[in-house]
């Protein structure tokens, strides 16, 4: 079996995030979660030809200066590994559009951990806060989508970790 190559970006305006809020589809690993923008390589693309063609397919919106994050590999009872390319992006031009995969709003960041989020997500996007260096992180899911344990470059992630992100 292949693993899944993926993006993700948090896109920041103002002090928010621009979040999707994926209730469109009723097949959805995501179905009403909170995550950022982002999705799937096609063969051939880079991580930044990847973001940049799905943040304009999902938001409208052309990235004119982002940040490539760190790498996330997720890991889970019953489904494939994946690759996730995250990053954060301050500039942009154009006008928000619809998205057919849920409903978009700006969020403000310290407004983000209150909302349906996989825990999973609140650890990256803790990193991503404390604005920690390039990193490599580890999150393993149990059958029922609960995070079982999480690894950051490459050590075990701690319990007073997963306190200090809410999970």
């Amino acid at each position: 079996m292949k693993s899944k190559l993926t993006t993700l970006c948090y896109v920041e305006k103002d002090g928010c995030y621009l979040m999707l809020h994926r209730v469109s589809r009723k097949e959805d690993i995501n179905k009403d979660k909170w995550i950022g923008v982002g999705g799937h390589f096609e063969e051939g693309e880079s991580p930044e030809e990847c973001l940049l063609r799905e943040v304009k397919e999902e938001t409208g919106l052309t990235l004119t200066a982002y940040r490539f994050r760190g790498i996330v590999t997720f890991s889970g009872d019953g489904y494939q590994t994946e690759y996730m390319c995250l990053y954060t992006a301050d500039g942009f031009e154009g006008t928000l559009s619809e998205c057919d995969e849920g409903e978009l709003c700006w969020i403000e960041k310290d407004k983000v951990f209150g909302l349906n989020l996989w825990d999973g997500d609140r650890v990256f996007l803790e990193l991503i806060r404390r604005e920690e260096p390039f990193f490599s992180l580890k999150l393993c899911y149990d059958g029922n989508g609960a995070l079982v344990r999480g690894a950051l470059d490459g050590k075990e992630l701690e319990m007073e970790h997963w306190q200090l992100c809410g999970c």
